[in-house]
C-alpha cells in the first residue's frame, strides 16, 4: 500500500520524485467508507515541498451521498473557502489534501467552552455555504435511499458471513430499511428550512491544530440538512466507551451531555446571528437545543445506517453489526418515548 501511495504522491509532487518508501512515514490507515493516510517526508530538514498530504483513497466508496462531480466540486469550493484543507489533486480514485499538524479532538473535549465556540464558528461559516448542483433531498432522505440497498444486502446475502449471535442481530435490524423507519426518522426533523450542513462532526471529525486553531474534516456526507443535526452529532459519540473484555468490547453508555452543555455550543452559534434583543437570542437558543435534542435520535440512526456497509469489508477491527445493533435499538427506544 506505501508504495501505491507514493507513487501517486509523486505523480503530483516533483520534489517526491528522488525519494523513496523509506524517506516517509505513513499513519496507519483510518476512516469507514474511505480511508485517509498522512504521509510525511521523514527528516524534516529536507526542503521537499509539500513536506506532507493526506491521501485519501476514494475507489471503492459505495455509500457516496452525492455523485461524483458534485462532491468534488464541493469538496473544492470549502477548501476555496478555507472551510475544509487545500486540495492538490482530486480524482476518482483518490485525492491529496493539505495536511493539518495537530490531532483530532477527544470525546472530552466537546464539552471544553473554548473549543465549543471554535466549532461553532466554523458550522456557521459552513452553513453559508451555497455549493451548486446539491440534490433537493436532504441528508436522511438520500441516506434511506442510497445505504437502504447496501443495508439489505448485508442483511440479507451477506447474513451467513457472520456468527449465530450476529446472524440474529441481521433479523432485529432489517427494520432499519422499512418505510416505517423513514417515517419515524422524518418526524424527528424540524419545521426549519434546511441549509448545506456537515452532517457527520463527531470528535474524531473535528481537528485542534497545533496554533489552537479548529478544522473541520471529512465532509463526504455534507449535504442539505438542518443546522442542529450538526449540533447533535458533535456529542453523539460521546456515549461510546470501549476497551471490555467481553466482546463486541463497546458499549453505549448513558450520555454524560446535559441540556445546558447543548445550550453552550447553541449559544456561541447564535452569537454569529444579527439578532435584535437579548430575548430574541434567548428564544433561539431555546429552540435550537429543542431541535437538537431530538435531533440526537437521528445520530444513531444514521451510525447504525453508516456501521452496516461496513461489516462485510470493515475497514477497522470493530464489530459494525454489534455496533448498528446497539445503534438503532436506542433510536427505536427513544423514538417511543419521544413520540409516544
Amino acid at each position: 500500500m506505501h508504495d501505491e501511495v507514493l507513487e501517486r504522491c509523486q505523480a503530483v509532487f516533483p520534489q517526491w520524485r528522488d525519494l523513496g518508501v523509506g524517506d516517509f512515514t505513513f499513519d496507519d490507515p483510518k476512516g469507514f467508507s474511505s480511508f485517509t493516510m498522512g504521509v510525511r517526508v521523514a527528516d524534516e530538514s529536507d526542503a521537499v515541498s509539500p513536506p506532507a498530504v493526506l491521501y485519501r483513497q476514494l475507489a471503492g466508496k459505495e455509500n457516496a451521498i452525492l455523485d461524483f462531480a458534485t462532491e468534488r466540486d464541493t469538496f473544492l469550493l470549502l477548501g476555496e473557502a478555507q472551510v475544509a484543507a487545500h486540495c492538490y489533486h482530486y480524482d476518482e480514485d483518490y485525492r491529496l489534501e493539505e495536511f493539518y499538524r495537530g490531532r483530532t479532538l477527544r470525546a472530552d473535549e466537546v464539552f471544553d467552552p473554548v473549543i465549543q465556540r471554535k466549532v461553532a464558528d466554523q458550522l456557521f461559516r459552513l452553513h453559508r455555504l451555497e455549493p451548486a448542483n446539491l440534490p433537493e433531498e436532504t441528508f436522511f432522505e438520500l441516506l434511506f435511499a442510497q445505504w437502504g440497498a447496501l443495508a439489505r444486502h448485508v442483511l440479507g446475502e451477506g447474513r451467513s458471513a457472520f456468527s449465530p449471535e450476529e446472524q440474529e442481530m441481521c433479523e432485529d435490524l432489517q427494520e432499519i430499511y422499512s418505510p416505517e423507519t423513514l417515517e419515524k426518522v422524518l418526524l424527528c426533523l424540524p419545521d426549519r428550512s434546511p441549509v448545506f450542513c456537515h452532517n457527520d462532526t463527531y470528535h474524531g471529525n473535528v481537528m485542534l491544530l497545533d496554533d489552537g486553531t479548529i478544522k473541520l474534516l471529512d465532509f463526504e456526507f455534507s449535504c442539505l440538512n438542518h443546522i442542529a443535526f450538526d449540533f447533535a452529532n458533535l456529542f453523539a459519540e460521546t456515549v461510546m466507551e470501549h476497551g471490555f473484555s467481553e466482546p463486541p468490547h463497546f458499549r453505549i453508555a448513558e450520555p454524560r451531555f446535559t441540556d445546558a452543555d447543548l445550550a453552550s455550543l447553541v449559544g456561541f452559534y447564535v452569537d454569529n446571528l444579527d439578532l435584535a434583543t437579548e430575548a430574541e437570542r434567548t428564544q433561539e437558543i431555546a429552540q435550537l437545543v429543542a431541535e437538537t435534542r431530538r435531533a440526537l435520535l437521528l445520530s444513531d440512526y444514521m451510525y447504525a445506517m453508516a456501521a452496516l456497509p461496513l461489516a462485510l469489508e470493515p475497514i477497522q477491527k470493530i464489530r459494525f453489526i454489534p455496533y448498528a445493533h446497539q445503534r438503532f435499538r436506542k433510536f427505536l427506544a427513544a423514538w417511543d418515548v419521544e413520540f409516544a
